[in-house]
């Protein structure tokens, strides 16, 4: 005979309000909230309110100081073009980050997948993330880097206020 196992209300209450906590903690460990290292000057303001944009759409987000010369290295070394170099350098899954890319061509790439080496918006336009306000914002281009250090338009933000 099989044994029954009989649980009060108040066990039914604990074991429903314990699912229901755990849930959200359950969703961080699905791949939903992507790992990403950034790379940067200890100096440099902007870096930091891109990567506090990133952490608020959602990326597990790791910092590293490098000034002058270990910064360039270190960009030189994830095989970023000199022409496509700007302010900070991440790292995600693989895929290098330069500069003020917006998490939703991140999490686009991610999802893609492309043979790639990462994506880059060069200089540091005024308006793209971390860089003032969107609605200010000029037009800029987002690029993929292929293997062979060329690149070609991944997204192309238009001027703001410009109709797409």
């Amino acid at each position: 005979m099989r044994d029954q196992v009989s649980l009060s209300r108040r066990q039914l209450l604990i074991l429903a309000s314990s699912s229901i906590v755990a849930a959200p903690l359950a969703a961080l460990g699905d791949g939903t909230s992507p790992d990403i290292h950034v790379v940067k000057n200890p100096q440099c303001g902007c870096c930091t309110a891109w990567i506090e944009i990133l952490t608020d759409k959602g990326f597990n987000v790791t910092t590293e100081d490098r000034a002058g010369g270990l910064l360039t290295e270190f960009k030189i070394e994830s095989g970023i073009p000199k022409n496509m170099m700007s302010c900070h350098t991440a790292k995600v899954d693989g895929y290098f980050i330069e500069g003020h890319v917006p998490a939703s061509d991140i999490r686009r790439l991610l999802a893609d997948l492309p043979d790639a080496l990462g994506l880059a918006v060069p200089a540091m336009p005024y308006g793209s993330p971390g860089m003032g306000p969107e609605d200010e914002r000029e037009a800029y281009d987002v690029y993929i880097i292929s293997a062979d250090g060329t690149a070609e338009v991944f997204q192309h933000y238009p001027k703001a206020g410009i109709p797409v």
